[in-house]
């Protein structure tokens, strides 16, 4: 029988641990299928690696491990995938808002030869207006970046280990899970789904999380913001050759341009161009950077009873 790796990351969710653990395993086990529950408490303030603990202790099926500190989702996702050792693995959210009742679907078409299954939202469930608003914005940006639907798009998906095998072995540590899968190119299928509500606890995304986001993921998976540095300059150069020609025409009729206000506009336009554009290079080279020093994606704290092995250097069991 093929194992099912479920992988789950958590921040500051205590109090959904022994929900999901309880919906999830109700459900494999009424369907009869073999499976494993891991969870990354992504350094989580509350006692959710408490919980998780107490899970593991309770049903050997359920594996735990606790980052050292906030490390972002994306590391969750790969530790997790690091961790799983089924032959296929799913990755959705720790509140359930990717509804389990989906996963036997998934598990169908996987079986029928599908490499990667797609989660796709048919209802975004509901929503607060600015949220909505925000979320939306940050979607489009996506899509026009990495030429992909993000709207429907989530991290919601089921992966042959074919497929965790390749991502597992990509160098860079600023990764973007659900553009890395839709690059990956293997046989991919999709089921609708609707975002369920949060039985417990609150959406730890806000504004300025999801601009971030936005922005991480953009320049790790797309150089379009460095041609947009070009763009501008092609701007500016043509703007200028405008101005110089009505400039000097005006000087051959004896009509002089004035020359405060001119100045004063050209500053500002050409230097928040120069300004943004320096902007723009100087995240890529920081993202340089950050690449170049080689850092693990995460550090691993903790760990339940039943998990051994290596992860990604960052962590060791003692014998």
């Amino acid at each position: 029988m093929a194992l099912l790796s479920v992988v789950l990351p958590a921040y500051n969710e205590e109090q959904n641990i022994a929900n999901t653990v309880k919906t999830l395993s109700d459900l494999f086990e009424a369907e009869k299928t073999d499976y494993e529950l891991i969870f990354v408490s992504d350094g989580s303030k509350d006692k959710t690696f408490a919980e998780i603990e107490k899970a593991a202790k309770e049903n050997q099926r359920i594996k735990g491990v606790e980052f050292s500190r906030n490390f972002g989702k994306e590391a969750g996702i790969f530790a997790g995938l690091e961790l799983a050792s089924g032959d296929a693995v799913v990755v959705m959210d720790c509140d359930l808002q990717h509804p389990p009742t989906v996963i036997p679907e998934m598990i169908k078409l996987w079986k029928d030869g599908a490499q990667i299954v797609e989660g796709k939202k048919s209802n975004r469930g509901k929503e607060s207006f600015f949220y909505k608003i925000s979320a939306g914005l940050f979607y489009k940006i996506m899509s026009g970046l990495i030429k992909m639907d993000m709207n429907s798009s989530s991290d919601f998906k089921l992966l042959d280990r074919k497929v965790v095998d390749v991502l597992l072995t990509l160098p860079e540590r600023n990764t973007f899970f659900r553009a890395l899968t839709f690059w990956a190119g293997f046989d991919t299928r999709t089921v609708e789904y609707e975002v369920q509500e949060r039985k417990f606890g609150k959406s730890k995304w806000s504004l300025w999380g999801l601009m971030k986001y936005a922005i991480s993921n953009a320049t790790s998976f797309s150089t379009l913001p460095l041609q947009l540095v070009t763009m501008m300059g092609t701007v500016s150069i043509v703007f200028s050759v405008i101005l110089g020609i009505q400039t000097l025409v005006k000087w051959l009729c004896g009509d002089s341009v004035e020359g405060f206000t001119t100045v004063i506009l050209l500053i500002l336009i050409i230097g928040g161009f120069i300004m943004l554009s320096l902007g723009i290079i100087g995240h890529y080279i920081a993202r340089v950077y950050e690449e170049v020093k080689g850092r693990p994606k995460y550090i691993i704290n903790k760990v339940t009873d039943n998990v051994s092995g290596n992860m990604t250097g960052s962590w060791k069991k003692r014998q």
